[in-house]
């Protein structure tokens, strides 16, 4: 094979001296286009629900309930693929040209092949949603999104997988690029085909679903139009053989990713039930608690392109067989999460009235509600650290191929020490929302703790 005679151009997988501030730099130059990728995306959403929003209060709380129904089975898909990142990283420090191509192409396949069975929990979002005991009317306004919504699911991971590759190759501006331009053609499209303007229907919530799975398919084919032809991933040929799968490396991504992919249903679990008790305190908690969250999840953003980060700069150290270089991204990860989040956090906390009144307004029927909010916000200045180092190291660990004890530490921090303080210290303690965000900042702390000490002991174990 061509391969095995004319390898293309050597990788070069970025600075090898061993300087903190040379990491520092390299870090911080896949970090911010990931973080801004991943504000991007959000951009997206929320363009969707402030267009969906216009068609009444029906529409929006339909939307929430099948984005529900989405993510659930879209995270358990998005583990998986995100596993391409890690073994291209390892590939690419290594100068395996051949094993980078392998491991995109097994990220298509699974893309592909899990979207299959996925596509069946949107495709019956009303069944489920029935059997949960939501109204006949939202579960079927929430079907008519989901059969929009369901047939985006493989291209949406399909550019995961893309993203992953280029990333590892120190190349994280191009899906950042593509999202940017995405962001107003999402926008444009679910406005068309919601008001079905230019002589098409007029498809209200299927049409929202519809142009969201046409945005998704348009960032897939741009991504893999960038990776066959543009310089310097064409030099790589990642396209060939394509249509072969790769059953070894399939299941070695499917073992590294599906503890990913539970891991984050666990932590999605978490919020939902986290919600759910915030309803049985009050609608006011509930109201403040997801404003609160709201203002998480967009911080969240931050430590999570340093964590994705630090998985590619691990993945490279591990690669090169540097394991002073596997220590050094991980500390310089860790240093610049904790940095950014209590800058953040500072913000925040400065900011949290003003949050609060820009979602609920300032009036006196809200006052309340703010309150809370910024109460909320206040007792989530050490849970945003908390969340974003744990966030940091599992990328780092997710680097060197460690996911399974990230599995069993989640279920730890979240099921064993956050949950249960939640539900003691709101209903049994009498402190309600607070107490539930205290339970979640100890129970997010209980896992960073030990995402922290489990790097530690591998780095030593690489060293020798």
């Amino acid at each position: 094979m061509l391969d095995t005679v004319q390898h293309p151009p050597q990788p070069q997988p970025g600075v090898q001296q061993n300087h903190l501030a040379d990491e520092f730099v390299e870090t911080l130059r896949l970090a911010v286009p990931m973080m801004l990728t991943q504000l991007g995306q959000m951009a997206m959403m929320t363009t969707d629900l402030a267009l969906i929003g216009r068609l009444g209060e029906d529409a929006v709380a339909a939307a929430a309930l099948a984005h529900t129904v989405y993510f659930v089975s879209f995270t358990f898909g998005l583990g998986l693929v995100v596993a391409v990142s890690p073994l291209a990283a390892q590939a690419f420090g290594a100068g395996d040209v051949r094993r980078m191509r392998r491991a995109l192409r097994v990220g298509l396949w699974v893309a592909l092949l899990i979207s299959l069975p996925m596509m069946a929990s949107p495709l019956y979002g009303e069944h489920i949603l029935l059997a949960l005991g939501q109204a006949p009317h939202s579960a079927a306004l929430a079907q008519h999104y989901l059969n929009g919504l369901a047939w985006g699911i493989a291209p949406a991971l399909g550019f995961v997988a893309l993203r992953g590759l280029m990333s590892a190759m120190n190349r994280p501006q191009a899906p950042l690029w593509i999202t940017l331009a995405a962001i107003p053609a999402n926008g444009a499209l679910v406005y068309v085909l919601i008001h079905g303007l230019f002589g098409l229907p007029e498809l209200g919530l299927l049409g929202a679903g519809l142009a969201t799975s046409l945005v998704n398919l348009g960032t897939f084919v741009a991504a893999l139009a960038i990776v066959a032809w543009r310089k310097p991933f064409a030099s790589y040929r990642p396209l060939a053989d394509l249509w072969q799968i790769d059953w070894p490396l399939l299941r070695e991504l499917v073992a590294l990713g599906a503890p990913i992919s539970f891991s984050m249903l666990m932590e999605y679990g978490l919020f939902s039930s986290a919600a759910l008790l915030m309803g049985l305190i009050s609608t006011t908690a509930l109201a403040a608690h997801q404003i609160a969250l709201q203002v998480t999840a967009v911080l969240f953003m931050v430590p999570l392109g340093i964590g994705m980060a630090a998985t590619v700069r691990v993945g490279h150290a591990v690669g090169r067989n540097e394991p002073a270089a596997v220590r050094r991204a991980g500390l310089v990860a860790a240093v610049l999460g904790i940095a950014f989040a209590a800058a953040l956090t500072i913000a925040i906390v400065l900011g949290r009235y003003a949050l609060g009144r820009l979602f609920f307004g300032s009036g006196e029927a809200s006052a309340a509600t703010v309150e809370l909010t910024a109460t909320l916000l206040l007792v989530g200045a050490t849970f945003f650290i908390a969340d974003g180092l744990q966030t940091i190291i599992g990328g780092a660990l997710r680097g060197l191929n460690d996911t399974r004890m990230t599995l069993v530490f989640a279920a730890i921090g979240y099921w064993c020490v956050a949950f249960p303080i939640a539900w003691i210290l709101a209903f049994h303690a009498h402190l309600g929302a607070v107490g539930v965000w205290i339970g979640l900042s100890i129970g997010s702390f209980v896992y960073a703790g030990l995402l922290i000490l489990r790097f530690q002991r591998l780095a030593r174990r690489l060293a020798g």
